[in-house]
């Protein structure tokens, strides 16, 4: 069941770039490993943090292939199908090859500003044509909208394959709104990992994380503790990385978690522009919470 498959620690895999910007896949590679050895429940692949903008259709075609090849199975993946051309998205759904994929994970339109019916008429087409589960990416410091409760409920209610949101909009009433009135197999996950635990006090089933990157190990164990109900200890691993959380995004996101990367001999600590790497300020900061954890 597709449901079970999106709980707990889901990460949102970056792309690994080389001097001369092209796709390092030696480096994709050793961090899809690293994640499914180190309890990762499944990776979102071509999301945000992995810079779709700037990548091309071939790349993102290259890179879809490779983390199924790569993967074998071994770990449930979704894929990043979303934008502000509702034609071209529901196009992509309809005629990728998702083969290896179980749902799809579809941003909010960015820049439109579309109305809350907007927004609804957009994913009732993604809906009707797509192949898999889709699951809703409501992040509205990025694209400037916000998908409000009711329209994510009404979706929720309206398309069966609509199987989840991944709330990041940071609104607390907004977020237990959803918790408290979805349909029983709808699933509430975190789009921030800052406040990933006291979301799963709430109801929420887990995150799609950018720390787990670099932390599958800890931060999963943080997430399952938490829906087990073993909130003391899971608040004692959330304590100890709020300091390190609140530095990846200082600087925008992926820059925060490749200097991490970087850090730890990963990947090289390329991005795409307009993204440029940390400042040498902020790359020694995360460099000194690194050692100190």
């Amino acid at each position: 069941m597709i449901n079970s498959k999106l709980v707990g620690m889901g990460v949102a895999l970056v792309t690994p770039f080389k001097e001369d910007e092209t796709i390092d896949f030696d480096a994709l590679a050793k961090l899809i490993e690293y994640q499914i050895k180190n309890g990762t429940d499944y990776l979102a692949i071509c999301g945000t943090t992995a810079e779709t903008p700037t990548l091309s259709h071939e790349e993102k075609s290259a890179i879809r292939q490779f983390a199924v090849d790569r993967a074998a199975g071994r770990i449930p993946l979704v894929y990043g199908i979303g934008g502000n051309n509702t034609r071209e998205i529901v196009h992509a759904v309809a005629n990728e090859d998702l083969t290896g994929y179980e749902a799809v994970l579809s941003v909010t339109p960015y820049y439109n500003k579309p109305s809350q019916e907007g927004l609804y008429q957009h994913y009732a087409a993604i809906a009707k044509a797509s192949q898999l589960p889709i699951i809703l990416y409501n992040v509205p410091g990025r694209t400037g909208v916000n998908m409000t409760a009711e329209t994510t409920l009404r979706l929720a209610n309206d398309f069966p394959n609509i199987c989840a949101v991944k709330e990041a909009s940071g609104i607390f009433s907004q977020i237990d709104d959803i918790i408290k009135n979805k349909p029983e197999d709808f699933l509430v996950i975190s789009g921030d990992d800052g406040i990933t635990f006291p979301l799963i006090t709430l109801g929420a089933v887990g995150v799609i994380s950018v720390i787990g990157n670099a932390f599958p190990k800890e931060f999963s164990k943080m997430v399952r503790l938490a829906l087990q109900g073993d909130f003391d200890s899971s608040r004692l691993i959330h304590h100890k990385f709020t300091e390190l959380i609140e530095l990846l995004f200082v600087e925008g996101n992926p820059a925060g978690v490749k200097s991490m990367l970087a850090l730890m001999g990963m990947i090289e600590n390329k991005l795409r522009l307009p993204l440029v790497p940390n400042t040498i300020k902020t790359y020694e900061k995360i460099r000194r919470v690194l050692n100190d954890l």
